[in-house]
């Protein structure tokens, strides 16, 4: 599928109710986990001491941290979509964010989208986006959520 190719605010509107597309797959690798560990300074050791979660964890693995598989969003969302003639976007906000699966090591995710909303702010676009990251070994949802982003077009 190819990227959805924005310019303006009603380049938008035909895709409201509308799946925009779907990232491609991408690898949670133990080495991406523990990278995160230490940017967050989350060592829990689910997600970083390979040997314990072999013996101990519920999976026999360790898994991704939930919000390492948040964090993936950006990426896989410019997958997606493409604006163009754009000032500026901001991160507005998550809402209804669930984590419904966890993540092993070395599983691959990717994100769907559809497009909920879109409102004209005079300025600026407000755009609700609903997300699913799914799990490829699974084919279960591991995350879904709507993130709000907000779109300031050059004049």
């Amino acid at each position: 599928m190819s990227k959805v190719v924005i310019n303006c605010y009603e380049d938008f509107l035909p895709y409201v109710g509308q799946v925009l597309g779907a990232s491609d797959y991408v690898e949670l690798s133990q080495e991406r986990i523990a990278m995160f560990a230490d940017a967050t300074l989350d060592h829990q050791w689910i997600h970083v001491d390979v040997e314990r979660a072999q013996r101990e964890s519920p999976f026999g693995c360790t898994i991704a941290h939930g919000y390492l598989t948040l964090s993936m969003l950006p990426y896989l969302w410019d997958q997606i979509i493409e604006v163009h003639n754009l000032a500026r976007m901001m991160n507005y906000g998550m809402d209804r964010m669930k984590f419904s699966q966890p993540v092993l090591s070395g599983q691959h995710i990717r994100m769907v989208t559809k497009l909920e909303e879109v409102a004209n702010l005079r300025g600026a676009i407000r755009t609700s986006i609903r997300f699913t990251i799914e799990i490829q070994e699974t084919g279960k949802k591991a995350l879904e959520g709507t993130a709000t982003f907000i779109y300031y077009f050059n004049a």
